[in-house]
């Protein structure tokens, strides 16, 4: 089934477009997290990150500067989140590759993304290792 974001590149559906090149497009969120919120999605519908050849992650990155960059000079906000979810379990909705930029102002009302845990450093270590094994 064609994504929501597939049918926005190819305009069956009208979205607010900040930014467009051949291989990625920029547009507001129409459920906002907070003004500006903007998702930057890789053009070809492929679901996550795992999914994308290296020239969709250099240039979904370089997307997501040059549009972070606008949006600081134009709406002033005291931050910013860069959030990309991949999979059910992280909250993904949509299943076309997206990154959202979130603008962020002190005493903004949006949810802290996680509450910090705790871990030792042995645990750290087997985790680490765990990882290093499979690069």
């Amino acid at each position: 089934m064609t994504s929501v974001f597939t049918r926005i590149v190819r305009g069956e559906i009208p979205a607010f477009k900040l930014y467009e090149d051949e291989l990625t497009l920029a547009f507001l969120d129409i459920n906002p997290a907070a003004r500006g919120h903007t998702l930057v999605i890789a053009k070809p519908e492929l679901p996550g990150l795992l999914d994308l050849p290296p020239e969709l992650v250099t240039a979904t990155a370089l997307t997501t500067q040059r549009v972070a960059r606008a949006i600081v000079a134009a709406l002033k906000p005291d931050g910013f989140n860069i959030i990309q979810n991949n999979g059910s379990a992280a909250g993904q909705v949509v299943f076309h590759f997206h990154i959202h930029i979130i603008p962020r102002w002190e005493g903004d009302r949006s949810v802290k993304l996680w509450r910090p845990g705790t871990a030792t450093a042995d645990d750290l270590r087997v985790v680490a290792d765990e990882i290093v094994a499979h690069l």
